[in-house]
């Protein structure tokens, strides 16, 4: 059995080692299965992809000590169709209720059906985070009779099953028993607890015949708008009517256009697939919920055992105002990987535990982060990071199968995006600077910096607004240079006489600064005080307004190098 991990061991670890003693437990010497359930009913954003990377981190680690996991993916495109997105056409309304998979994809789409269209992002962005699956589309499972033992088991024991859901329908809810677990984070929140899509399905209540866990998809108008009306075990005939004017009787144990409800499939499929491990979001988690009733049916019902996993919490968005209106202000894993690298963002998941909340940041905030990630890097590197950041660390940038790729040469984010902001992306230009940056390292190809420079650019041209951009000024600012006191002037001289021989990153930093030290009689290594500080931002702001027009802009080292000495000197030249 395996060693509980040290306190210093991080949460991927400690999970693992309940997992793995569980499985020898419920199933020595078998696969270990973990699970997550996404229904693709629209994008599936940022907040479901905690849903997967919470087992996938765990299935991963019970992979690296050489067990063997699968990680099942349930998608469960056999939901119902609920609702309009903002966006669509409204005629779209008129497939509510059918299968995802029999709903046409969005206009435009190259998919066949609504439940393939936002798969396919999803599973695109699953390939570049390295994320190994089972997919299982339960729209097969149903319509190919996988499950037919187990609809056939469940109707037999329907008085069961409404017993035991009965004691959680006459039980009101605690007033914001949700809210209560997890803290909101700022700005804009996605609900990870939205992964199944199912979580407000109805349990089949009772009606006038009685009670019924499984629901007919009507074979005239594919919708499931139907009603039991009567059952015979012996026979398994089932009776139905729908919205639609259509009534039939089939046989069950022949029929496979239908589903159980949400309630009582979730557990069933617990039993089917030997689920060990499988996180819940909060709305699953709360009194009453699916994941609390599923495991009072699986065990009596079906023979199983409930899966141990966390409950986690809301995935926060900064700067999810700028995203494109057109995909509903909901950034997805794709989004989030057109402006930052794969390990980055599996970083920011294996970092927290489930029951955190963190946020994923398209505004300005992504150069923190950046910087964040490349200081852990060094310190991994030089064997100085702690051992939960480590593991976390090495989390994200491999997996059991191998490393992901990777940035051979990953210069800092926030220079990357002010160098392709001020060339507009021109290569040329981009290859001359970045050449700049170290001169007796140089980068000699483009190739280098990217993904990592790809990235950048993305974020620089989709998520930073056009006020927000820098253009360099094509002639001199003639008005402000003829207002300039002599220590202005003074200042300017002193930058200009030192440009060639600082000319690289490190170089430039150490001028800029150093210039008014000078100007206040101390050298330019001198340690700063508050007056000088006062003295260098007014320097620095002085620089913005004759290059770029305004008070602030990207580091000005990187400005400098990226105007280029002969620019500099004809906007400089007081």
């Amino acid at each position: 059995m395996a060693q509980a991990q040290s306190t210093e061991a991080d949460w991927v670890s400690r999970f693992a080692d309940e997992v793995i003693a569980e499985g020898e437990r419920r199933a020595p010497g078998k696969p270990i299965v973990v699970a997550s359930g996404l229904s693709p009913s629209g994008p599936i954003h940022l907040g479901n992809l905690r849903e997967v990377m919470t087992p996938h981190l765990v299935a991963d680690e019970i992979r690296r000590r050489g067990h063997e996991c699968v990680h099942v993916l349930s998608w469960d495109d056999y939901d119902r169709y609920r609702k309009v997105p903002a966006g669509i056409d409204p005629s779209w309304a008129e497939h509510i209720g059918k299968p995802l998979t029999a709903v046409p994809a969005p206009p435009g789409s190259p998919y066949g059906s609504w439940a393939e269209h936002f798969k396919a992002a999803m599973i695109e962005a699953l390939d570049e985070l390295g994320i190994e699956y089972r997919g299982i589309s339960q729209t097969e499972q149903y319509t190919a009779g996988a499950y037919r033992e187990q609809i056939l088991h469940a109707m037999k024991h329907r008085g069961d099953i409404d017993a035991i859901l009965d004691q959680y329908r006459t039980k009101a809810k605690p007033a914001n028993a949700v809210k209560k677990q997890q803290k909101p984070v700022e700005e804009a929140e996605l609900e990870a607890a939205e992964g199944s899509g199912a979580a407000t399905e109805d349990d089949g209540s009772a009606g006038g015949a009685g009670y019924f866990p499984y629901k007919p998809y009507c074979t005239v108008c594919n919708k499931d708008l139907t009603t039991v009306t009567a059952y015979d075990d012996e026979t398994t005939e089932l009776a139905y009517t729908c919205a639609c004017g259509h009534a039939e009787t089939v046989l069950l144990k022949e029929f496979d256009h239908g589903k159980l409800v949400w309630k009582v499939d979730w557990p069933m499929r617990w039993a089917h697939e030997g689920v060990i491990f499988e996180p819940s979001g909060v709305d699953h988690s709360s009194p009453g919920s699916s994941f609390q009733v599923g495991g009072q049916i699986v065990g009596p019902i079906f023979g199983g055992e409930q899966p141990i996993g966390p409950m986690y919490a809301f995935v926060g968005i900064s700067g999810m105002a700028k995203m494109s209106s057109s995909k509903g202000g909901v950034p997805t894993p794709g989004d989030a990987l057109q402006i930052m690298e794969a390990p980055l963002l599996r970083w920011l998941y294996a970092r927290r535990r489930p029951n955190q909340s963190f946020k994923i940041a398209f505004d300005q905030e992504i150069q923190r982060l950046y910087d964040e990630w490349d200081k852990l890097c060094g310190k991994v590197a030089d064997g100085t990071a702690l051992p939960a950041d480590a593991a976390a660390h090495s989390r994200a940038v491999r997996t059991a199968a191998g490393d992901l790729p990777a940035t051979p040469r990953p210069l800092p984010y926030r220079t990357l995006a002010s160098v392709v902001d001020i060339t507009a992306g021109h290569d040329e230009q981009t290859l001359r600077i970045l050449s700049d940056l170290d001169p007796e390292n140089p980068v000699t190809s483009l190739d280098e910096t990217r993904p990592r420079l790809d990235k950048a650019e993305h974020w620089i041209n989709n998520q930073v607004p056009a006020e927000s951009r820098t253009v360099v000024r094509v002639e001199p600012d003639h008005e402000t240079l003829a207002t300039l006191d002599e220590q202005s002037r003074a200042s300017l001289r002193l930058l200009l006489e030192g440009l060639d021989e600082h000319w690289s990153l490190d170089g430039l930093t150490t001028l800029v600064y150093g210039v008014p030290k000078v100007l206040a009689g101390l050298e330019p290594d001198a340690k700063p005080t508050p007056e000088l500080k006062v003295a260098q931002r007014e320097f620095f702001a002085l620089l913005y307004q004759l290059l770029v027009g305004r008070d602030t802009g990207p580091r000005l080292p990187t400005l400098l190098l990226a105007v280029g000495a002969d620019r500099v000197r004809k906007l400089l030249a007081a």
